[in-house]
């Protein structure tokens, strides 16, 4: 069996990057910048108000109740305001460019106003409520990282710098094939000896979340002919994934049947519980990882191995997000393969703790379904006590694509 670090190294050196195109800014929500993105202008592009009031020189404000002539009104978008000279104010609104002479913003709730004239409760400081041109960022400036994955503020962000359009990493194609005499399409009625296939459903939603695109290849039944024919429908992707047919039954048929047809296997047994049986090869140049039939198995295995191809041919950081937790009850000695134990965080005594379940059998679906966390064990880990502190997966932070905001600092 091959230790789990070296496999997944080896499957992370086959992931490519995916290529870049170009979306206007509303199709680009979830998507990587495939570049970073600068400032195309001071924003703001001239000094403008921060407050609804007066524009005025702050010195004229000094000493306080001293009556100012008003010459005219500045508003956002309106014309240019009329300068403003010694012993004269204007009416300004807020975001309205600062005009000429102006040095200061004298807030309205300050103000007394009679007729065509003008005085301050208080004196004004040069530089009051204005906000300076490039204020938030100048022309040039960095705004967003290669990188980033574009949430809503990065959005808006790049609208302020002036772009329409940006450069995003394409979304990785993924074909899922899913193998078995056993299986039927989900909702169709359960007879004995068969269950619902459940295992594509899991992984093309995984690999949605994580932002590529799945390409249902079907369900192909347990003979060569049929499975050589369902890779017939394959299409351009960037990774295969087949569910089953990875073990070494009579009915495990992807190494033999793809074989001839070109598949080249590079692993096929990983030492990690759950997904033993994991086939790691490429099939016509593009990688293919075969996933065990077990369900618990199938989707720990798209969490270990899919998701870092993922990630990595989106220019991301691949490893998974790990928390150290107190355990709730003692965990025995672990065996010579890495375990990822199903669990519950949970609160206790004012902290984070994380419970496993009591039962692990790779068939139970629903223990996966209620988790929230996977356990690490490594290989030949000794036995814990409860409250041990022990590396877990927080779930939740493992199917969000990017995790830590990417941004870049605004610097010139």
């Amino acid at each position: 069996m091959l230790p789990l670090e070296e496999a997944r190294a080896r499957v992370l050196a086959a992931a490519r990057p995916v290529g870049r195109e170009w979306l206007a800014l509303p199709d680009a929500l979830d998507r990587v910048l495939d570049d970073d993105l600068r400032a195309r202008h001071d924003q703001p592009p001239v000094a403008v108000s921060a407050m609804d009031g007066y524009a005025v020189r702050a010195a004229d404000t000094d000493p306080p109740g001293r009556w100012l002539r008003l010459v005219g009104e500045s508003r956002a978008g309106g014309p240019e305001g009329p300068s403003v000279e010694p012993g004269t104010a204007v009416r300004i609104f807020t975001g309205a460019p600062l005009p000429a002479g102006a040095d200061a913003i004298a807030i309205q709730e300050n103000a007394e106003v009679d007729g065509e004239r003008v005085r301050f409760v208080r004196s004004s400081r040069p530089g009051e409520f204005v906000r300076p041109a490039g204020l938030d960022f100048s022309r040039g400036s960095l705004g967003l990282s290669a990188g980033t994955v574009l949430d809503p503020s990065a959005l808006a962000l790049a609208a302020a710098m002036g772009h329409a359009w940006i450069p995003v990493r394409r979304k990785p194609r993924v074909a899922i094939l899913a193998t078995g005499d056993e299986l039927l399409w989900p909702g169709e009625p359960v007879v004995p000896g068969r269950v619902a296939a459940s295992n594509s459903i899991g992984l093309a939603a995984l690999v949605r979340r994580l932002g590529g695109v799945p390409l249902d290849l079907g369900i192909a039944p347990d003979s060569p002919e049929c499975l050589v024919a369902a890779f017939g429908r394959l299409g351009a992707v960037d990774l295969i994934v087949t569910s089953g047919g990875a073990s070494v039954g009579s009915y495990d048929l992807v190494r033999s049947a793809l074989g001839r047809e070109g598949l080249l296997v590079d692993f096929w047994t990983v030492a990690m519980r759950p997904g033993k049986p994991l086939i790691f090869g490429r099939f016509r140049d593009v990688p293919l990882l075969g996933v065990p039939g077990n369900p618990v198995s199938a989707l720990v295995c798209g969490l270990v191995f899919v998701r870092a191809v993922l990630l990595a041919m989106l220019g991301l950081p691949s490893e998974l997000p790990v928390e150290p937790l107190p355990v709730r009850r003692d965990l025995p000695a672990n065996d010579q393969r890495a375990d990822h134990l199903r669990a519950r965080i949970v609160e206790a005594e004012g902290q984070r703790a994380v419970e496993p379940a009591e039962r692990q059998d790779s068939s139970m679906l629903a223990t996966l379904a209620r988790a929230d966390a996977l356990i690490l064990r490594p290989p030949h880990a000794p036995p814990v006590p409860a409250g041990t502190l022990v590396p877990c997966v927080p779930l939740e932070r493992a199917l969000r694509l990017g995790g830590p905001r990417h941004a870049a600092p605004l610097l010139p």
